[in-house]
């Protein structure tokens, strides 16, 4: 189950569980509510799909932070206060979507009318107030400010995955169709549990009733090899070949023995507690949370044996859903938000930098923020997905939409690409994704943009094989996601802040274009 070490357990847990109940679900999303019919009552024949309290499973709203690409520095705390608000409106939505049953059952318009049209009103004031913070800094605002604000509900047996989510590179390599696609034939996490159940009759499986369901999992031994972790479509693509620059640096920073966690995001969501809703392992910079500013992480301890890098990696943590409490159980991120069972600590953690196919690479700029993933991308689609998981002595077979069944003596693994192309000028942007991108697939960079070294990451567990038994999965691990998210593995993310030093920097840059691997 990988090593607990306990050690500054106390002293830490009150920063891995900032009190504070502020949810954020990045500006909208697909909000899955344990509302299904239970195992007696069956489906409304006579259901209209958007009202009906046993067809509408989930609120869908366009996720307006990706829609904000023009957002002057001037108006980012503004916007970022005003996205906060967002967040808060349809969790609040959600949560009468999911308390109101009784009252949606005897009112086909409840829905529509107590909570959709009161959210839409909401939102459509605190959109009109960030276009009015962007304008007013000489930006360019979004238009139709209707089409953002506007929510649907989403019926039960409808998949919870949103709209053009077509094969990954399972569906490519190996014809198994991803997450979103086998809900179609075999039913997503929701549908399953009402065909399958999951003890609890929640429907969505798992300990906490929000996932994960056996259709999450694959024998590892069963996937046709494809040659290594390449990501989902065109993301996460390695950039290092055996041209251009050949080099590599490998970090140590350790496998987050000090139990430093949190479930803020200082990148998507500064300012807010529990910005993430789920918890977060930090390994290198220890200050990291969501009020860390630059000179707080420029000025912070590392838990990199090379003490010139003091930058900042994180990732949803991995659990085992072994019906045990961790220290977070009755906190925001933890079990108030549907993570719960034992954190496990990866037993590796490689953190290892690589060049360019075609190029030499630059330095980064101190302080760039780049997020490689979706931690939404159950619900968004697979436009910014980037999940690799295999298995040790396996990993030439790569799972994208599946957590890995791995036999005896075989660890679970985690692999993320970064994005390795920079724009020369922006060390984050408003929709933290438009500054970086991924190499193209003949790796050079496109659009003007400048190699940089790409950052990939490697995590080993070493965990017990779940076992599936009459449909239903027992003993299942997952990462820690947003409630809505349903702990799929398609939704797994990596984020990294460098604050490497200049000597340290260029140390990185020469080793990896002179063709050397350094440490």
């Amino acid at each position: 189950m990988g090593r607990t070490n306990r050690k500054r357990r106390s002293t830490l847990a009150n920063r891995a569980i900032a009190a504070s109940a502020a949810l954020a679900l990045g500006g909208g999303g697909l909000l899955a509510a344990n509302i299904y019919a239970s195992a007696g009552e069956g489906k409304n024949s006579t259901q209209n799909a958007q009202t009906t309290a046993a067809g509408v499973a989930t609120i869908k709203c366009p996720d307006v932070g990706q829609q904000l690409t023009d957002v002057p520095r001037g108006a980012r705390a503004g916007v970022d206060k005003e996205l906060a608000k967002l967040d808060q409106q349809v969790t609040e939505a959600y949560k009468r979507l999911a308390d109101t049953r009784q009252a949606q059952a005897g009112d086909s318009g409840y829905v529509n009318n107590a909570i959709l049209s009161p959210l839409k009103s909401k939102r459509t004031a605190t959109i009109d107030r960030i276009n009015i913070n962007i304008n007013r800094a000489g930006g360019k605002a979004p238009r139709g400010a209707d089409q953002l604000a506007g929510c649907e509900g989403v019926p039960a047996d409808q998949p919870a995955a949103g709209e053009g989510q077509g094969g990954d590179g399972q569906d490519q390599g190996q014809g198994q169709g991803n997450g979103q696609d086998q809900g179609q034939d075999q039913g997503n996490g929701q549908d399953q549990g009402q065909d399958q159940g999951n003890g609890q009759d929640q429907g969505n499986g798992g300990q906490d009733g929000n996932g994960p369901v056996a259709a999450d999992f694959q024998d590892i031994t069963q996937v046709q090899p494809t040659g290594g972790a390449k990501g989902v479509g065109p993301n996460g693509l390695p950039a290092n070949g055996d041209s251009g620059s050949t080099g590599s640096f490998t970090t140590n920073c350790g496998t987050n023995e000090n139990e430093l966690r949190n479930s803020d995001n200082v990148i998507v969501a500064p300012g807010v507690s529990n910005g993430a809703q789920h918890q977060h392992d930090y390994v290198g910079n220890q200050s990291n949370n969501a009020f860390a500013s630059d000179q707080d992480l420029a000025q912070a301890d590392t838990s990199c044996q090379n003490q010139g890098d003091k930058s900042s990696y994180f990732w949803p943590v991995l659990r085992v859903q072994d019906g045990k409490d961790d220290i977070d159980a009755n906190a925001p991120g933890g079990g108030q938000d549907g993570n719960v069972g034992t954190i496990l600590q990866a037993s590796e953690a490689q953190l290892k930098f690589v060049g360019n196919q075609k190029s030499d690479v630059v330095a980064m700029p101190t302080a760039l923020r780049i997020i490689t993933g979706d931690a939404k991308a159950f619900v968004n689609g697979l436009a910014n997905a980037n999940t690799n998981w295999s298995c040790t002595g396996f990993e030439d077979r790569q799972l994208t939409d599946k957590y890995p069944i791995c036999p005896e003596g075989s660890s679970v693994v985690r692999t993320s690409n970064f994005q390795s192309c920079w724009d020369g000028q922006n060390i984050d942007s408003a929709n933290h994704r438009t500054h970086v991108s991924y190499v193209q697939q003949d790796g050079t960079c496109g659009n003007g943009f400048q190699a940089i070294p790409q950052l990939q990451v490697r995590l080993v567990y070493d965990v017990p094989a779940p076992t599936i038994e009459n449909g239903q999965v027992q003993n299942p691990f997952a990462v820690d996601s947003f409630p809505d998210q349903l702990h799929k593995p398609i939704t797994d993310h990596n984020d990294f802040i460098n604050f490497f030093d200049e000597n340290t920097m260029k140390e990185v840059v020469d080793c990896i274009n002179s063709g050397q691997d350094c440490q």
